[in-house]
């Protein structure tokens, strides 16, 4: 990049680096320019002091899918604190619910790992799960959506 324009093919080739590393964030500082690129927004901002210029990204993967018909008495099981997402107990194992699978409260849900621990986070309702709502090694932060689950 030169201090005066910005390269858009240099870009691209920064967005795919993070497609294949899987990356979310990337910020890059260089002279007067900043560019900052978040795959999960669905755009990168490209920004400098000469120029900003908004560049469109498609996402690295569709959405998680829900149930076609969501029950109008649903709650959500949410995340207690900020890790990463993990829907089994290893990647060759089954995910410890599913859509469909009913719970209790005392059910372990998933995974949730922060600080190279692994914590259970349970149902804490009754009801059938409706909707995965995060992909798997996804970060995760405080109170964010799980799944959705219809109550009974």
């Amino acid at each position: 990049m030169s201090n005066d324009t910005f390269d858009l093919k240099r870009v691209k080739q920064l967005v795919e680096l993070m497609k294949v590393n899987d990356l979310t964030d990337v910020e890059i500082k260089q002279g007067d320019w900043q560019i900052t690129l978040r795959r999960n927004s669905q755009t990168a901002i490209v920004s400098g002091v000469p120029a900003t210029v908004p560049v469109q990204i498609a996402p690295a993967t569709p959405p998680p899918v829900a149930a076609p018909a969501e029950p109008t008495n649903t709650t959500s099981i949410t995340s207690p604190m900020v890790g990463t997402f993990f829907a089994a107990s290893s990647p060759d194992a089954p995910p410890f619910v599913k859509v469909g699978d009913t719970v209790t409260p005392e059910k372990t849900v998933c995974l949730i790992e922060a600080m190279k621990v692994y914590n259970e986070i349970q149902a804490e309702c009754t009801g059938q799960i409706v909707a995965v709502l995060v992909k798997n090694g996804e970060t995760v932060e405080f109170g964010k959506p799980l799944f959705r689950v219809a109550t009974e």
